[in-house]
């Protein structure tokens, strides 16, 4: 067998194409979700998460999944066993399995991270369980890159 009989066709999407919830009605962050475990065919997931001015998650930790942040656009405060970390663009934090950690938006305007966690542990079941939210213009701008466009 040749390494093209094994390859799957790739899965493609735009920010047009994410689900986008909200967890609870009091979060200050959504979560768009871009892989989850149904359309990579493995235990993942790997979503944008939106907070506003404000928003963070709740400390917890999980049993088996390791979790990874990349800072897109704003400033984040992560927090995790009691050590504090400020992320700026381009910055990343892995948080192991069992580590009690949270992160929250530390600066003016909205903070934007990739997150992927590995395996699953229901993460993505938690997202759907929310309340279903979009994508704003400004959200769009970001995951588009256009905002990073200068006019002549």
């Amino acid at each position: 067998m040749d390494d093209t009989t094994r390859c799957m066709i790739p899965v493609v999407k735009s920010p047009r194409d994410l689900q986008v919830f909200q967890i609870s009605p009091e979060d200050r962050n959504r979560l768009a979700i871009v892989f989850d475990p149904e359309t990579a065919n493995t235990s993942l997931t790997y979503c944008v998460e939106i907070f506003e001015e404000g928003g963070r998650t709740p400390a917890h930790r999980h049993c088996m999944a390791i979790e990874m942040f990349f800072i897109l656009k704003g400033t984040g405060r992560a927090v995790c066993d009691g050590k504090t970390i400020i992320l700026k663009p381009g910055d990343s934090i892995l948080v192991p399995a069992d580590g009690i950690h949270a992160l929250e938006n530390a600066g003016p305007g909205r903070l934007y991270a990739l997150c992927i966690m590995v395996p699953n542990e229901d993460f993505v079941e938690l997202i759907r369980n929310g309340i279903p939210a979009e994508l704003d213009e400004e959200d769009l701008r970001v995951l588009n890159r256009t905002d990073m466009l200068v006019a002549c």
